[in-house]
């Protein structure tokens, strides 16, 4: 891989996203970056790998890490996805703590901040959702969410949704970026291979068409895909813990497997620039999150 010269005062890092589940970290990287990178739900622990959104301007390259919700975990794999965000919070160039501003702070958001506090590294308290919140309520969720630093970081506001404030704090970070060479190709917008878009692009479906029956339990393995000039067949399969949760996917008559097919298939055309022939499979595979070895077959390494 063939890197171009970075011209002079040209500036380059990796920005880690950080914060409690379903605040928007995926939502803000897609809009950061300009290109769906990454998959969002209205469900908790949406993101599970530490997936990297590139943005590169004339004047700068950002590398985007969109990291799992720091959560107090409840398995093997909760404790794995909580490990490579804080990993990743600590190698990072600069750091976007991004929170829920349509709420007060919470003991999830104050235990994110204790863990943070100390770090060198640039630091953004970044409020978002500031779209869903009562215009008599924000002097009230701000001073909660100031409060969390002692001495203050820099706070920002954004709707992730909307676009409101994004031009303004991503000038903000380049300006606080080192000076820097490329990291990746400039026509690059993530480092993850096509595969595993594929089946991020599926589990999406399955956590929007599920909501709370069986997200967490959810996990997606491509197992083949043969790409062809005018049309790419994938197949793949999907994990569940058990029987019921396979029933509750593949629905009367398959009709619940036939709607997330189709509608992950549209995503994935829109991927590849031609038609796309998806075939899904559900397979049962009991306690799968505490099977280290499993979740290594799958992907979830722990960082170190």
């Amino acid at each position: 891989m063939i890197l171009p010269e970075a011209p002079p005062d040209f500036r380059s890092g990796f920005v880690a996203i950080l914060g409690r589940p379903n605040v928007g970290k995926s939502t803000l990287v897609n809009r950061l970056v300009g290109e769906k990178v990454a998959i969002t739900a209205p469900t908790a622990q949406t993101t599970r790998n530490r997936l990297r959104g590139i943005l590169t301007l004339p004047t700068a390259q950002i590398v985007l890490v969109d990291t799992p919700g720091i959560h107090k975990p409840q398995h093997r794999l909760g404790e794995v996805l909580v490990h490579n965000a804080r990993r990743a919070a600590a190698s990072a160039d600069g750091i976007l703590f991004l929170v829920d501003g349509s709420v007060e702070a919470g003991s999830g958001d104050r235990f994110i901040a204790e863990s943070l506090k100390g770090l060198p590294t640039p630091l953004w308290l970044v409020l978002n959702k500031i779209d869903q919140r009562s215009a008599r309520r924000a002097d009230l969720i701000r001073e909660s969410y100031r409060t969390l630093f002692d001495p203050p970081v820099e706070l920002r506001e954004v709707s992730a949704l909307k676009g409101t404030g994004i031009e303004s704090l991503l000038a903000d970070v380049i300006n606080r970026l080192p000076r820097g060479p490329y990291y990746y190709p400039p026509e690059l917008f993530t480092d993850q291979p096509e595969r595993f878009i594929m089946g991020e692009l599926v589990r999406e479906q399955v956590l929007l068409a599920t909501r709370e029956e069986i997200p967490h339990s959810v996990a997606v393995v491509i197992e083949r895909v043969e790409e062809g000039e005018q049309l790419t067949r994938v197949l793949a399969t999907i994990l569940v813990e058990r029987d019921s949760q396979k029933g509750i996917l593949i629905g009367k008559e398959g009709q619940m497997l036939k709607s997330i097919g189709t509608k992950a298939r549209t995503q994935m055309q829109k991927l590849v620039g031609h038609k796309v022939f998806l075939q899904l499979f559900v397979k049962v595979k009991e306690r799968w999150r505490q099977s280290d070895a499993t979740l290594k077959d799958l992907g979830y390494r722990r960082e170190d």
